[in-house]
């Protein structure tokens, strides 16, 4: 019997688990579900019997070595500045790794070590970063093979809501870790095109949007996601002049957003004084500049960012509850805090609710003849409920087969790896097939 550990059973996990339990009688596994509460691992396993959840304190070194000494293969679902630790004790203990994370530079500084001990150290393998690589990579070794040359590639992903539950304003409800969505966009966004470097800071990112347009869906915002240049080596496009990476919304959400972001209310870096007592109302308020005591703080808000005080923008701030005397009621929160806090209630997926994954790729491809094509390439999954979403269904099942073929000896490559060979992405791909997760090109 081969034993998989599982550490971290959140809101991304539900499929994973299935996966493995559903397999595990032909597969010969038996699967451990590791959380810091157990009551949340107990859930996830219920009472399969190749199922097992433990209480599980990833600061222990010595309950983590222990279990991952038992393990063949370990998947770390944890916060993603959580997994160096992991991957320690994996190449220490010569076990396996799977994530969905971005490389970071401790794990990458483990690729050396990894090689020597026979270990693979997976990562970036769920949704996006994962999906995104692997079916890129498929589009852009066909062309390459075909003689053809790519000049231009956008790629753009977003986790949302499925039109059936879209009954909020903002078109978005949470579908994975609501601090990283408060968060998402901070830094300098970096892209090329038409070989002209292009460099987005955070307080312009949600101003300088593009309309997105996919088939069956409609038209989206697009905003450019973090470092696009790092990926022209590993799509092995160094010389591409157009290349930019983005995230999806739907259309509005951007306008709306850049409001909070301008006022400083996606700020993480520093702790409101006596942040328990105050009131969103009064939050707002010491962000703004001061004003006559007879204007609302709505329309103070409106003239701060040179929007009309009807405007649609401003209307979705206002909807949020942002703008109203209701306690923030959180000891020593930063302004991020107190907002999560705040759109966790306004924003939450309802039990029968469903969420939706839309993925699009467009190439500009130059073949014989100096003509010119273009190639989309769209995905569009929609989740099951609440528990079973589209958002842990495309991060789940790609990490759990991928896992599986590590585990069967398919997956032959060792050291810190990304799902950009087709080693790894041709038969995750072909499986992900069976469970509804295709690419249509057009």
């Amino acid at each position: 019997m081969r034993n998989i550990l599982l550490v971290g059973a959140g809101r991304s996990s539900s499929f994973l688990i299935k996966y493995f339990l559903d397999h595990a009688q032909e597969q010969d596994w038996k699967l451990t579900v590791a959380d810091v509460s157990l009551d949340l691992a107990q859930g996830k396993t219920g009472n399969h019997p190749r199922g097992k959840a433990i209480a599980f304190d990833i600061h222990n070194e010595e309950q983590r070595n222990g279990e991952i000494e038992k393990a063949d293969l370990v998947i770390s679902m944890l916060p993603a500045h959580m997994h160096g630790a992991v991957a320690q004790s994996c190449v220490q203990k010569k076990k396996h790794l799977a994530t969905a994370s971005y490389v970071s530079k401790e794990m990458q500084q483990l690729h050396v070590l990894a090689l020597k001990e026979g270990v693979a150290l997976l990562n970036e393998c769920g949704l996006d970063p994962g999906l995104d690589h692997m079916s890129a990579m498929k589009i852009i070794d066909k062309i390459k093979s075909g003689g053809g040359e790519i000049i231009s590639f956008k790629s753009y992903c977003g986790g949302l809501v499925a039109p059936e539950s879209n009954d909020n304003p903002w078109g978005y409800k949470f579908s994975w870790n609501p601090r990283n969505v408060i968060l998402a966009g901070q830094g300098t966004a970096k892209y090329i095109e038409n070989g002209v470097y292009r460099y987005l800071p955070y307080n312009r990112l949600f101003s300088e949007t593009e309309t997105i347009h996919v088939d069956g869906c409609g038209n989206f915002d697009g905003y450019a996601n973090r470092d696009s240049l790092s990926y022209r080596p590993l799509y092995h496009l160094e010389k591409i002049p157009t290349m930019l990476r983005g995230t999806l919304r739907q259309s509005g959400f951007c306008k709306a957003w850049n409001i909070l972001v301008r006022l400083g209310l996606t700020d993480d870096s520093y702790v409101i004084e006596d942040s328990a007592h105050l009131t969103y109302a009064q939050l707002v308020e010491a962000f703004l500049p001061a004003a006559p005591k007879n204007s609302s703080l709505k329309k103070r808000l409106a003239g701060f960012m040179g929007a009309d005080e009807n405007s649609e923008e401003v209307k979705l701030v206002e909807w949020t509850g942002v703008l109203e005397n209701n306690p923030v009621a959180l000891e020593h929160a930063t302004p991020a805090q107190a907002l999560q806090k705040l759109l966790e209630e306004k924003w939450k997926l309802k039990a029968e609710d469903k969420d939706m994954i839309v993925m699009q790729h467009i190439f500009e491809i130059k073949n014989t003849g100096e003509k010119t094509d273009t190639l989309k390439s769209e995905l569009v999954v929609e989740g099951d409920d609440s528990h079973y979403t589209a958002m842990a269904k495309t991060v789940g099942l790609p990490l759990a087969i991928a896992s599986k073929l590590i585990l069967n000896g398919e997956i032959k490559s060792r050291g810190v790896l990304i799902p950009v060979t087709k080693e790894i992405y041709e038969p995750v791909l072909k499986e992900l097939e069976k469970y509804g997760i295709s690419f249509v090109e057009r």
